[in-house]
């Protein structure tokens, strides 16, 4: 929470300062009319002057229409002010995400930074507003409350104030208690969201294999872990209301005996007495108050946290400057593309890729293949720098992408992942993704994709606009429009990545002789299971178990590498010479 209240409401302290002020006037307000209605009883009504009390009224009514007006005007302004800071905060959030590497990313989990942008701001958001609100308002009514019981009787004033440090104490050890409750009820809450994204994302998977009482049955488990935790953290705030009303009339029962003792002795007056009272009120509401503050900076506190962990995430892909690469662009190397002895593990403990080393010319077509598992997406990954190497270095022209700077390094690339998405918008959107291009470019790229003709029959009969994640597409529709994004901006390099599983031959056909015809010029990292997607390629990559076993021609595979022999022969039926 440091950084929230140091940093992103530095800008509003002015603001919040004059709201505290506005609020402060408003609760002195809500004091001063018992403290007239006791003098009022006291002193005025034995007077038996009409003039007089219809003054005090006009000055209760005044005192009233100022609190009310005051604190309606300091709420309005904490609103505001939590709602603005709390935008930003979420904005920066979600910003960091996006910049996250795949290794942080993976490590924070998706689940959990869903739950970081929506629980977690929500939480700080109530706190922000809760703390101009009540937070302002309790403490100066209680001590304020304090102040005038004291002034108006010492004696019953004590009794109440032997009641405060046993309050403090339930209200410390609670909230010691409380605040580690409510992080672990968090921890839960993503594994809830975890299991919730993965079960809608795949129901329909779920339902052909007829697996829904088995997937109620996890649903139940991990909720009801959700409720343990939660019924185990407000069931130890819950404490804190009952604890206090307890004390507190506790304290009120001995302030009535007392006074009326007083009274009856004639050292105290029945105003006063009545006074009292209300302030005793006005004590009780300013501590349950206090203790739903409790609860609230609680829940903040944990979400803060998790929040600035996101926030405070050091960048793990530095940009390396000059011969810190050890790179001397064009000297010794060959190609645009240079993988240069690569080995990369995740867990960096065994290789995923083990000295990978290959070059491919501006204008070529790499096909890489190989099994599940082998590799394939992890090299293209390791290509665009969504991770860094291990150890050796990949070159674009010449200079090691470590060193280019990211946004640059982006735009040289047009990517189909192999699970990639389509966003519930328009197909032109779909297509551009905030980029500045035409439709004319997006109509250009949806035709090299194969994917004019159904999206023009789209747009006349249903519209233009795509379900989320292309619900409403079959699969090698979305493909098609996936690599038409990847074609819209012309780019540099082109990396499909099992882009073509859902295309008949026909159609993959036509699309490899359209990046031919009009993508000459860009070079092509083409991944694929499919034998008949890369054997026009100008080179082959053969990988297996993160080893690259062969690289060639498809006709220098089939006479040099046994694995693509095999493949070859189980896809075409080519006879094994």
């Amino acid at each position: 929470m440091k950084k929230i209240i140091s940093f992103y409401l530095k800008p509003y302290y002015k603001r919040m300062g004059i709201g505290f002020a506005v609020k402060f006037t408003g609760s002195i307000m809500d004091l001063c009319i018992p403290w007239v209605l006791a003098y009022v009883i006291d002193n005025v009504i034995p007077m038996k002057s009409l003039q007089k009390i219809y003054l005090w009224g006009g000055v209760m009514i005044f005192c009233s229409f100022v609190a009310v007006a005051f604190n309606i005007i300091a709420n309005r302004m904490a609103s505001k002010v939590a709602s603005e800071a709390t935008q930003i905060i979420r904005h920066d959030l979600f910003a960091k995400t996006m910049y996250l590497s795949a290794r942080q990313t993976d490590a924070f989990t998706k689940p959990s930074l869903i739950s970081r942008l929506t629980t977690d701001t929500y939480n700080v958001n109530q706190m922000i507003g809760r703390i101009q609100r009540l937070g302002v308002r309790a403490p100066i009514l209680l001590i304020g409350g304090i102040i005038f019981t004291m002034a108006l009787d010492p004696v019953l004033a004590s009794i109440l104030l032997l009641v405060m440090p046993v309050l403090a104490l339930v209200m410390a050890a609670v909230s010691r208690k409380g605040m580690p409750l409510y992080r672990k009820l968090q921890e839960t809450a993503d594994k809830f969201v975890c299991l919730v994204r993965e079960d809608i994302a795949g129901i329909r998977v779920i339902k052909a294999l007829s697996k829904m009482d088995y997937e109620k049955d996890k649903f139940d488990r991990v909720n009801t872990m959700v409720v343990t935790c939660e019924r185990n953290a407000e069931q130890t705030m819950a404490v804190l209301n009952p604890a206090m009303n307890i004390l507190l009339n506790l304290g009120l029962v001995g302030v009535i005996l007392a006074g009326a003792y007083r009274v009856n002795a004639g050292t105290s007056e029945v105003g006063k007495i009545l006074a009292f009272m209300t302030y005793f009120t006005i004590i009780l509401n300013a501590m349950m108050s206090i203790s739903r503050m409790f609860v609230i900076i609680n829940k903040a506190v944990a979400s803060g946290a998790r929040i600035e962990q996101v926030l405070d995430c050091e960048e793990d892909m530095v940009r390396i400057f000059g011969d810190e690469s050890g790179v001397k662009a064009g000297k010794g190397q060959c190609g645009e593309i240079v993988f240069d002895h690569v080995t990369f593990s995740y867990n960096k403990n065994e290789p995923n890729l083990n000295d990978i080393s290959f070059c491919v010319n501006k204008g070529e077509m790499l096909g890489v293949i190989g099994a599940t598992g082998s590799g394939k997406t992890t090299l293209a990954a390791l290509l665009m720098r969504l991770m860094d190497v291990d150890q050796g270095r990949i070159l674009i022209h010449g200079q090691d992408i470590r060193s280019i700077e990211k946004k640059e390094l982006q735009k040289k690339f047009g990517v189909v992942f192999q699970n990639d998405i389509i966003f519930e918008d328009s197909i032109f959107e779909n297509v551009r993704m905030g980029r500045e291009l035409s439709r004319e470019d997006v109509r250009k790229a949806l035709g090299y994709a194969q994917a004019d003709e159904f999206t023009r029959e789209k747009e006349r009969n249903e519209g233009a606009m795509l379900d989320i994640k292309g619900a409403n597409l079959s699969g090698g529709q979305k493909q098609r429009i996936l690599i038409a994004r990847a074609l819209a901006a012309k780019p540099d390099i082109l990396i499909l990545d099992d882009s073509s599983s859902a295309l008949d031959y026909r159609t993959d056909a036509k699309l490899r002789k359209q990046l031919k015809e009009h993508f000459r010029n860009t070079t092509t990292i083409m991944i694929a299971q499919r034998i008949s997607s890369v054997m026009h390629a100008d080179h082959i990559l053969v990988l297996e178990d993160g080893e690259m076993i062969g690289y060639g021609t498809h006709e220098e595979l089939i006479e040099q590498c046994q694995v693509y022999k095999e493949i070859s022969r189980s896809q075409t039926g080519e006879a094994v010479v």
